[in-house]
């Protein structure tokens, strides 16, 4: 039998979406708003979901404060209140889309856990947008 736990955390941090390569007028009419040199904000939203066997000792799939430290450690104290594109080492050559914050979310998380659990991120850019990755 698996079960699924889930842990919510947020975070607020800045970003703007663009590459270097193209010129102004093309990242306005790819990434739009979101693209302005100025940068712009969120309130994320985390789900972070760990999927696995419930041990039959202590009755947990994970610690949920287990799962709350590595959150803190690997999520909120690395992005919280940050410019994702200026201070996180992970976005200086990626682009902070949702889509790529949750993949790196993932690969911080992933690591920190037994290996025979399964991971699921899921990331809310705003209250209507968000992505979900497990891995694949």
């Amino acid at each position: 039998m698996r079960v699924t736990v889930s842990r919510k955390a947020h975070f607020n941090a800045a970003h703007r979406l663009y590459r270097k390569d193209w010129s102004d007028a093309k990242n306005i009419e790819v990434f739009g708003k979101c693209s302005n040199p100025n940068y712009h904000g969120h309130n994320y939203e985390l789900i972070v979901s760990v999927t696995g066997k419930i041990d039959t000792e202590t009755g947990y799939v994970i610690d949920i404060k287990i799962l709350k430290d590595i959150i803190k450690t690997e999520v909120e104290d690395s992005f919280d209140h940050k410019n994702l594109n200026v201070e996180v080492p992970e976005f200086k050559e990626l682009n902070p889309t949702a889509e790529n914050i949750a993949v790196v979310i993932y690969n911080k998380i992933k690591p920190k856990l037994e290996s025979a659990l399964d991971v699921e991120i899921t990331l809310f850019e705003t209250p209507r947008n968000f992505v979900t990755y497990s891995g694949q």
